[in-house]
């Protein structure tokens, strides 16, 4: 198990979302401190709270915006490279995760429910199936050099 790997499942593991520790695994790398990284990335758990794209491919995907995230107006290279990363990434952890990227179809509850939510705890959904998408977007990230 990586660095990354080790430091975003700790994250995890402190009662933390998916999103929250993909992107703080990752964050000091492009000067962006844990607070920052963790308030950044709080509201994107769960699909964004809502089943929708799953919180370690978004958390991902902030960690690729950081690293190669176009900002100056008019650049429209380092546009269309980011997109593109965003692209690859996103091919990648669907492929990987049998053509999924929703929250609600890799977890198959809906946590945005009260009885979703009631089963994910009861469960321990987070160390069961939300442990394995957090090591395979770190896993994508440092393959494709993050």
């Amino acid at each position: 198990m990586s660095e990354k790997t080790e430091l975003a499942a700790s994250i995890s593991a402190n009662g933390f979302n998916c999103a929250q520790a993909v992107f703080a695994a990752f964050a000091e790398d492009y000067d962006i401190d844990a607070e920052t990284a963790m308030k950044i990335a709080a509201t994107f758990g769960g699909g964004m709270r809502s089943g929708e794209v799953c919180g370690a491919a978004t958390g991902a995907l902030m960690a690729i915006g950081a690293a190669k995230g176009h900002y100056i107006q008019g650049d429209t290279g380092a546009k269309a490279d980011s997109g593109a990363r965003t692209v690859q990434f996103m091919r990648e952890f669907r492929e990987r995760n049998g053509g999924c990227l929703l929250c609600r179809e890799l977890l198959g509850i809906d946590t945005s429910t009260p009885e979703g939510r009631e089963i994910f705890v009861r469960d321990q959904t987070y160390k069961t199936k939300c442990k394995g998408f957090i090591e395979t977007a770190v896993a994508i990230l440092e393959e494709q050099g993050y």
